[in-house]
């Protein structure tokens, strides 16, 4: 995926998706700020959810050594995958853009649908996939019982997943 000819964050933005499970808006916007590299974290805050609650992503090592590469080639900034100013996020068309330009008719959010087919055909938890994407249990009754993210079974889940996307090149 490095190879193609678009801006290399465009590029990391893209892989980080994918090893993330994350909406394209939550990856766009990720800052310097929001990540526990130490502990493998990244808190996205509720601001910038779907379902406007703070939602912590385990990383796999993969998305911890894309991490570092950002780090390295844009050192001072505050988004990790800065826009063409260096300064202020990618465009919100810019994944789907770069899909295009690589043959694909997807859309950058399909990727996360990708996600959840794997972890239905592996036998995922149920559960467990829908708490890496960030969805609301449908049940009021339910969701007020469960209070648990379900954090580290999902740490294990995140590493098969990055294992099966092959990880960084």
């Amino acid at each position: 995926m490095r190879q193609t000819p678009s801006a290399e964050s465009v590029r990391f933005a893209l892989e980080f998706l994918v090893l993330t499970a994350a909406r394209t808006g939550e990856v766009l916007g990720a800052q310097w700020t929001e990540l526990d590299i130490a502990n493998g974290t990244w808190t996205v805050p509720a601001a910038r959810m779907k379902g406007h609650r703070d939602h912590r992503v385990p990383l796999s090592q993969p998305a911890l050594q894309l991490l570092a590469e950002c780090r390295e080639r844009w050192p001072n900034g505050e988004f990790v995958f800065p826009g063409r100013d260096g300064i202020g996020p990618l465009s919100n068309m810019a994944l789907l853009m770069l899909m295009r330009r690589l043959g694909h008719e997807e859309v950058p959010h399909g990727l996360r649908s990708s996600f959840r087919d794997w972890a239905a055909e592996n036998r995922k938890d149920r559960d467990l996939a829908e708490a890496a994407l960030a969805h609301a249990l449908p049940d009021r009754t339910e969701a007020a019982y469960r209070r648990s993210d379900l954090f580290e079974a999902r740490r294990g889940l995140m590493e098969e997943w990055a294992e099966f996307v092959g990880g960084t090149e």
